[in-house]
């Protein structure tokens, strides 16, 4: 099959080759999807550049689409099911970036006829971090939500399931990046490069400060937390930071207004969680009721032009590759 991969790590140009290797035969449990497109993320090009290596080999990426090819046993009746993946490449060396990937039966999930491949290779990482967060606030009915990121392709998600959930957003994001924010539905979108956003938040909601926050980058965030932009007895769901290191976060802030800090990891969700979350994420996909943003696409050929477009920061939307 040809594929894409890395052994070590380095610039896109200077580590990434393209070229054959053998596709792997499914195992019981197991199958193989001949793949369309694969999602290119940013946590692909922070691997590719700096983490250590699991295996000799990686072929990258963990978002894909494409159609079931072939089976181990008892698992026939999928052949031909159109499906997206997650988790393609977490914890193992070989992703979606390549013209098959065998995996679990459980990571290929039923695609729905309305998506096209591209979309689908959008759903793994950003979609499924949307989810999950959102359902962490529980009813988000009549409450005011403020979501960092929201021109991003994970804040694009989740602005429109809690918009969806009758919830009122406000939203940071760039100039370049705010219309993106607004068409996935938030109420007001906040410059966080040219306003104060503790300001802007409490001024409008009068003092009172949001209900909860779909958060992005702790590292910048937490310092809101001492300014009264959670409201007491808030909550603050987040799934990523700018910082590797440690984070200073107020604790008189968060035991005088009793906040609760939720973080969690996409890749490491429990069973149940993952269950509930595709359960959800489904049936939005079948409803035809989420917006699917693909900001650029490119040929497998070119993955390292794609992943120097996301370390660029500059596309609005997903990177995807095609691949058939």
């Amino acid at each position: 099959m040809k594929a894409a991969w890395y052994e070590r790590n380095g610039p896109a140009r200077d580590v990434l080759t393209v070229g054959e290797m053998d596709a792997v035969e499914p195992a019981d449990g197991e199958v193989r999807v001949r793949l369309h497109a694969s999602g290119v993320n940013p946590s692909d090009v922070k691997s590719r550049a700096g983490r250590p290596l699991i295996a000799p080999r990686i072929v990258p990426h963990s978002d894909g689409a494409g159609v079931i090819d072939a089976t181990g046993k008892g698992s026939h009746r999928r052949i031909g099911e159109r499906v997206w993946i997650w988790n393609g490449q977490w914890r193992r060396p070989l992703g979606t970036a390549a013209e098959f990937i065998t995996l679990p039966e459980s990571q290929a999930v039923l695609l729905p006829d309305n998506l096209s491949f591209g979309e689908g290779a959008c759903l793994g990482i950003p979609a499924l971090t949307a989810t999950h967060a959102v359902r962490l606030h529980g009813d988000v009915g009549g409450k005011t939500l403020l979501i960092t990121g929201a021109g991003s392709a994970v804040g694009h998600y989740a602005t429109q399931m809690a918009k969806a959930r009758g919830a009122r957003v406000m939203a940071t994001a760039s100039g370049e990046r705010a219309e993106h924010a607004r068409q996935a539905g938030a109420d007001f979108v906040i410059d966080y490069r040219v306003k104060d956003v503790a300001k802007t938040i409490n001024d409008l909601t009068k003092g009172k400060g949001v209900d909860g926050i779909i958060d992005m980058d702790l590292s910048s965030t937490a310092s809101l937390l001492p300014e009264g932009v959670l409201a007491p007895h808030g909550k603050i769901v987040c799934y990523g930071s700018n910082l590797a290191g440690d984070i200073k976060i107020s604790f008189p802030a968060m035991l005088w207004n009793s906040l609760t800090l939720q973080v969690f990891v996409v890749y490491e969700l429990t069973s149940t969680e993952r269950e509930a979350a595709i359960k959800d994420l489904t049936s939005m996909l079948e409803a035809g009721s989420l917006k699917h943003s693909i900001g650029g696409r490119f040929q497998l050929n070119d993955i390292a032009a794609a992943h120097e477009a996301v370390e660029a920061g500059r596309t609005v939307g997903n990177i995807v590759l095609d691949i058939a």
